[in-house]
């Protein structure tokens, strides 16, 4: 299968600026499309560090969300997964996830901590994506994806 590369953001939509209170005919609906990247990471093998990932989110982009499955299920180790800006203190997108000892699959991440303050808008430089473990499990592996709107511009307190 073919692809195509972009140079940068997508826009959709029929009209680009408002000039009228009609909408459907002189309102703006002209939005950013949403990204997506994606990493393995065998975490058993990472052990407890911090890994730099392959994920570069552009300046400026909002991250929409950040999903963690389970390609293989975690043994050993109880195991905190947090993924942030490489290198950036505070700048977690989410900070703590315990993967548990369970079956492959999506992670709920209803228990993680995440900042989501960090997802509004990631700044005026490329940001690269750092995948920290707190322990060495026997097995473990997850498939990281990060979904963004890029060079969005949220400048607006979500």
């Amino acid at each position: 299968m073919g692809t195509t590369t972009f140079s940068g953001p997508i826009k959709a939509g029929t009209i680009k600026n408002t000039t009228g209170t009609t909408v459907g005919s002189d309102v703006a609906n002209v939005g950013y499309t949403t990204m997506v990247q994606q990493q393995e990471v065998d975490v058993a093998a990472l052990g407890a560090a911090t890994l730099d990932s392959a994920i570069v989110i552009p300046a400026n982009s909002s991250i929409v969300n950040v999903f963690i499955s389970r390609n293989a299920a975690f043994t050993g180790s109880a195991t905190l997964i947090s993924v942030g800006v490489t290198g950036g203190s505070g700048t977690q997108f989410i900070n703590g996830q315990a993967m548990g000892n369970t079956n492959s699959g999506l992670v709920t991440m209803a228990n993680a901590t995440t900042v989501t303050a960090n997802w509004r808008d990631v700044g005026t430089s490329d940001v690269r994506v750092s995948v920290t473990s707190s322990a060495a499990p026997t097995t473990g592996v997850i498939v990281l994806t990060i979904m963004y709107a890029q060079a969005s511009n949220a400048v607006a307190t979500p």
